[in-house]
């Protein structure tokens, strides 16, 4: 009976108490630093100098999106920058329309790599080219805002030993019942993890798909890990582990794609959930340094994480096992909700609730995802409960020198899909290959 109470009860109040923890990070965060910086109505204005930056776009088979992206780049609201695509062995056309944009851009350099080698060595492969002591990194489908590069670049000239700021990545892809959840996700629980988070000082990772860098702190810790999966967790703990700071800003936007099956969410949620426990074996050492407490916290609640979906996997297996062998009779499974499944559910809708308003300053229309949110603890709990419960042994066979190479993702079911390009404020496009097709 007492490892029934412990079980249940671990499963029971994981997930609320950190919801609450996150509910409060975040609301403590708008208070000292979110309120004041909504007062600033030029990025610009806060900026004491305005220093060269590199703008870094590692590519893999990004054809249908590269264009796009080079061209919101273009129209970007900072005078000197230049923009570094890393075409890393791409099977599709993405190497010739990269070829094309550079007559049409000439703020434009484009790296080939003959093979495909994995995002950490196409950004590595940047760094060491680039012209600028800052790296302004983002994804080959991702849409940047242009006030983008002055909200990252002035927490950059306040603190010298800050190493990393990491924007507020934003969801395009709303047309499906799975686009629609993450972008209260992103809100609910990216957004508010990163707030708490910065409250305490620490970060457990930054958003791959848009941050900013310096050059010199990259250097520090020997840039990216090519055998990491996700090289933006391994980074993040890389450079707070050399005593750099990393920090949050949620006025730098960058408008992204996302899966929209099941499948392309499976496999990207595994990824994620692999490359978490890589990090965590990788950096399991924390605890034998004084000096590294203030990751220990970050370290013990993602540990937390990965037990609470061991024992919720647990728990489903004893109902269903219940269902057929009376193993347990002692034991009061229950699946259907009581009044504990209300209460889990009410406090997921007051956290989506409470991320979704504090967004609501930079993405107007998300707050229109809400109601769809009471699908979320169903779906994605599943979803990252049993992608955690599958990476721990596929990360144990894997091995840590294996190179983690890129694999084409879910960009959601087409493009017509970005069926809310309205809310990303740009001017009037003109496709420079269409152009060049009429000259």
């Amino acid at each position: 009976m007492q490892f029934e109470n412990i079980l249940f009860g671990f499963t029971f109040y994981y997930p609320l108490f950190m919801a609450y923890v996150w509910i409060i990070g975040g609301i403590t965060y708008y208070l000292r630093y979110e309120r004041r910086s909504l007062r600033i109505t030029d990025a610009m204005s806060e900026l004491t100098s305005q220093p060269p930056v590199t703008v870094v776009v590692p590519c893999f088979n990004e054809g249908d999106n590269i264009k796009d992206v080079v061209d919101a780049l273009s129209r970007l609201n900072y005078p000197d920058y230049e923009v570094i695509c890393v075409n890393d062995g791409s099977t599709d056309n993405t190497g010739q329309i990269l070829d094309d944009l550079m007559t049409y851009y000439p703020m434009l350099r484009v790296i080939h790599q003959a093979h495909n080698q994995g995002k950490a060595v196409a950004l590595n492969t940047a760094a060491l080219v680039a012209r600028s002591e800052f790296l302004m990194c983002i994804d080959g489908d991702a849409i940047l805002d242009p006030d983008a590069i002055p909200w990252l670049l002035r927490h950059f000239q306040k603190g010298p030993r800050l190493a990393a700021v990491t924007g507020n990545p934003r969801i395009r892809t709303r047309s499906t019942l799975l686009g629609r959840l993450q972008v209260g996700e992103f809100s609910s629980i990216v957004g508010l993890i990163k707030r708490t988070q910065r409250i305490y000082g620490r970060l457990f990772t930054v958003s791959g798909v848009v941050v900013m860098f310096r050059r010199r702190a990259l250097l520090d810790v020997d840039f990216w890990s090519p055998e990491m999966l996700t090289e933006d967790i391994d980074i993040s703990w890389k450079l707070q582990i050399h005593h750099w700071d990393v920090r949050f800003e949620p006025r730098a936007l960058c408008w992204i794609l996302m899966p929209e099956t099941v499948k392309g969410l499976w496999q990207q949620r595994l990824r994620w959930a692999m490359g978490g426990i890589q990090a965590i074996f990788k950096y399991g050492y924390v605890f034998r340094h004084w000096h590294l407490r203030r990751m220990w916290l970050v370290y013990v609640e993602y540990i937390m994480s990965v037990l609470w979906a061991f024992s919720m996997g647990t728990v489903l297996m004893l109902w269903f096992v219940n269902l057929f062998i009376d193993v347990a009779p002692h034991w009061q499974v229950q699946i259907i909700p009581g009044w504990h499944g209300v209460i889990i559910g009410t406090t997921c809708l007051l956290q989506v609730m409470t991320g979704l308003i504090l967004d609501r300053n930079y993405d107007q229309k998300s707050f229109r995802q809400f109601f769809w949110m009471i699908w979320y603890p169903l779906l994605y709990w599943t979803v990252n409960m049993c992608t955690t419960i599958w990476a721990l042994p596929k990360t144990i066979l894997r091995g840590r020198k294996k190179r983690a190479v890129w694999v084409s993702p879910d960009r959601g079911i087409g493009p017509g899909n970005a069926a809310n390009e309205s809310m990303i404020k740009r001017a009037p496009t003109i496709n420079p290959i269409q152009l060049k097709d009429t000259i």
